[in-house]
């Protein structure tokens, strides 16, 4: 078994410069210049401090003898499954530069996929933060002071300020204790979801969230049909592409879908049909597959699904944007606005109180 090794940094590589590196690779690679020497000379454009010692050890491993398939299946952690699959069928097909070329261009439309996702989501998750943070703020140094102040009333305070007051109470008597039950359910959480059955519930929860669920799903089957396309083309053996396309759905019941349809497709039966049995995978993504079969033109129809959804993901993301934003500036208004009124509630009712 060949010595492998794990990369500091290996998403950052994944995510920004193996692109780039591989398009150069293509390029250089069309040009007729040698294994070699291409890897020597990305060597020397690199810029990741991570990234080098990879490169040296390819080109070392290739000086060696090996293939670039080989030498690069030395480094896991940043040439994945579908990556090797590819660089095998561009060496096997003698198109190298071409697979390359076409690699290169599906990883840049994922990590722009994966941008577009998180930029969607970052806000969101940035202001319900602020909010959580404001609200803890006032809970634990602003409402002791009010409850100071409404101690000398001879009158029962107001529900929502009761209410108010014991929370504030409670946390600034068992904040630590409380810190450690939210960090200890988090971690087992954490632990959870790395479970199979963990990761099966969570991601099937994910596909069924309001608002980002569709969203998630989108994503997920446009990566799917994708990462199918371009294995096709590649000519990669059937059950080799449903194994890679499983993992790269990114998503253990669509990946779980797959890998269940994979032996009666082993068998003989039709791709669609099999894969199509689970009904996560939409009827049009099953039809034009289906139709992609029996035309002969998989890798084609498979390229427009991935482009349907990525579209659908763009309109998807600005729907979001545009809806989202009110409705957590509404969120943060009534969650801090609803503590201020809590508080001044006996102020408003001081004649009640006091008589």
């Amino acid at each position: 078994m060949a010595e492998t090794f794990k990369i500091p940094g290996s998403k950052k590589i994944q995510n920004k410069d193996l692109p780039v590196f591989t398009r150069l690779l293509g390029a250089m690679l069309d040009a007729g210049m040698p294994l070699v020497q291409v890897l020597e000379t990305l060597e020397s454009e690199t810029g990741n401090k991570n990234f080098l010692p990879v490169l040296m050890g390819i080109r070392e491993y290739v000086e060696g003898g090996e293939s670039l398939s080989e030498a690069m299946a030395h480094y896991p952690t940043v040439f994945d499954n579908l990556y090797l699959s590819m660089i095998r069928a561009g060496e096997t097909s003698g198109m190298m530069s071409d697979i390359a070329m076409r690699l290169a261009g599906y990883l840049e439309e994922a990590v722009m996929l994966k941008r577009k996702v998180k930029s969607a989501m970052m806000y969101p998750v940035m202001v319900t933060l602020v909010a959580i943070a404001l609200t803890t703020g006032m809970i634990l140094f602003i409402v002791p002071a009010f409850a100071e102040m409404y101690a000398d009333f001879d009158s029962a305070l107001p529900a929502p300020t009761q209410a108010l007051v014991n929370l504030s109470e409670f946390l600034n008597q068992y904040f630590l204790v409380t810190i450690g039950v939210l960090l200890a359910v988090g971690i087992g959480f954490s632990q959870y979801k790395k479970t199979p059955a963990g990761r099966y519930s969570v991601d099937k929860l994910k596909l069924h969230m309001p608002v980002f669920g569709e969203l998630i799903k989108k994503v997920s089957l446009a990566r799917f049909a994708s990462t199918f396309a371009e294995l096709t083309r590649a000519g990669v053996p059937i059950i080799k592409t449903l194994d890679i396309v499983a993992a790269a759905a990114n998503n253990a019941v669509l990946t779980q879908a797959v890998l269940d349809a994979s032996p009666k497709i082993e068998g003989g039966a039709n791709i669609s049909a099999s894969i199509g049995e689970n009904p996560e995978f939409p009827r049009l993504l099953i039809q034009m597959m289906s139709a992609g079969e029996k035309s002969g033109k998989m890798d084609d129809m498979l390229q427009r699904i991935a482009d349907i959804y990525k579209g659908e993901v763009d309109a998807t993301v600005d729907g979001l944007t545009s809806l989202i934003e009110p409705l957590l500036i509404t969120f943060l208004g009534v969650t801090v606005g609803g503590i201020v009124i809590a508080m001044f509630m006996p102020i408003f009712r001081m004649t009640d109180i006091i008589m």
